[in-house]
């Protein structure tokens, strides 16, 4: 087997490991009685695989995983509507955190909270036009709140795993 074989069976490797903790941290969440008052709000425990991949993996990695992630989910736990909403909310705060991350002047944490609240816009934005309502919108004030505290949650752990995890398991 030559060298480049043997690197693409690790990339191989490492995507479905990491994807598949994803889908796992995914239904664990699922398990866990909401303890916010509101419907809608979660922590967000597969943003810690969107950090990790984004940090060590790069930007196409992150997306792809999460792509992924999503599709496998919605297809495991959800349905049609679960997809459309997770995809629009876990793409647009994929797009975001690359795009600050690409900066290069924020950290993981501030990274992770600006995906957490537009995580929460994709998917009011995903509302309104399946609702044909704007009446909603008031709903992402609340969101807002609960997706940065949530993300600065998510972003502390999704720091402590990128300075922990070797770069090495990500070559």
């Amino acid at each position: 087997m030559n060298k480049r074989n043997k690197v693409n069976i690790k990339k191989i490797t490492v995507y479905g490991m990491i994807t598949a903790l994803a889908v796992v941290l995914s239904w664990l969440e699922a398990q866990i009685p909401p303890f916010f008052p509101m419907p809608g709000m979660k922590i967000g425990l597969t943003n810690v695989i969107v950090i990790i991949s984004l940090y060590k993996m790069g930007s196409g990695s992150a997306m792809s995983v999460n792509v992924l992630r999503i599709v496998l989910v919605s297809f495991l736990f959800g349905g049609p509507s679960a997809l459309l909403y997770s995809l629009s909310g876990g793409m647009l705060s994929t797009l975001v955190m690359i795009l600050l991350k690409k900066t290069g002047k924020l950290k993981e944490i501030t990274v992770s909270i600006a995906g957490g609240i537009f995580h929460n816009v994709g998917q009011i934005l995903i509302a309104m036009l399946m609702m044909n309502t704007t009446s909603i919108l008031w709903y992402l004030a609340v969101l807002w709140f609960t997706g940065a505290a949530s993300g600065a949650l998510i972003g502390l752990l999704g720091y402590m795993l990128v300075k922990r995890l070797p770069d090495k398991l990500f070559e």
